[in-house]
């Protein structure tokens, strides 16, 4: 209940903060009123092209994230797992680490135009390589003694894979989610505000070149926070209920 309240505080103080720099310091700038952003909020909300433009944001996020979920977490547990395997992707990984989407941006464009796949192929791109990281990690993390106690009965490897290494790897593929998460809407509102791409990125910059206030332009982002805010409750509700059994979740009764 504390941090909900001292959420709710930083929210109140952010405001006031907010309404101080309109009034004071900033008050000849284009930044709107609080009150002011709150109606076009509102009205963003009771609009068709807004819930549009969500949906398409959202579409675009779940599958680009979901495909690169599960790319990464097979690819991330056969280089765990096998040697070999982990040798050859390491270059590639390695090589591909710091370029992040916005660079290979234009080249999406060039082969998919300004649409949803050029997004989903991006998201994809932007969240399949943590997951990958991760999931190798967890996979050399777990605990020997309990691979080699497996081996001992002649449990089949694949087994194995699925029995003793991939619960144990469960926490770090939960950590890789919880950080491809924002990752994935980041690179679909950038898709859209700088390649053109539908969603909410494409209705923000629209705005930004149409007579629409500012008030307007700062009610998007504010909104787009708030998605991205729910994601992220919402995927640690879930890892909460699926992980409640691993030690990392467990509450410790006082």
């Amino acid at each position: 209940m504390r941090k909900y309240v001292l959420g709710i505080v930083g929210i109140v103080g952010a405001v006031l903060t907010w309404q101080l720099l309109y009034v004071g310091p900033l008050r000849d700038t284009p930044l709107p009123a609080p009150t002011e952003t709150a109606q076009a909020a509102l009205a963003l909300l009771a609009s068709g092209a807004f819930w549009s433009a969500l949906w398409v944001t959202i579409e675009i996020a779940v599958v680009g994230f979901v495909a690169a979920a599960i790319v990464g977490i097979i690819i991330g547990l056969l280089c765990g797992w096998y040697p070999t395997i982990g040798n050859a992707f390491k270059i590639i990984v390695e090589f591909l680490k710091p370029i992040p989407p916005i660079v290979i941006l234009p080249l999406a464009i060039l082969v998919f135009g300004p649409t949803e796949e050029m997004g989903r192929f991006l998201v994809f791109y932007g969240c399949v390589l943590p997951i990958l990281y991760q999931t190798t990690n967890g996979v050399r993390e777990t605990d020997p003694i309990a691979i080699e106690t497996s081996r001992s009965y002649s449990i089949p490897q694949y087994d194995i894979l699925l029995r003793v290494v991939l619960p144990s790897t469960s926490a770090f593929i939960a950590t890789a989610i919880r950080i491809a998460i924002p990752v994935s809407l980041i690179v679909t509102v950038v898709a859209g505000l700088v390649g053109g791409g539908p969603g909410l990125g494409q209705l923000i910059q629209q705005s930004s070149q149409s007579t629409a206030s500012a008030s307007t332009l700062y009610a998007l982002v504010i909104l787009l926070g708030l998605v991205g805010l729910a994601a992220q409750l919402l995927s640690e509700k879930v890892e909460n209920a699926v992980l409640h059994w691993h030690p990392s979740h467990r509450k410790v009764a006082n």
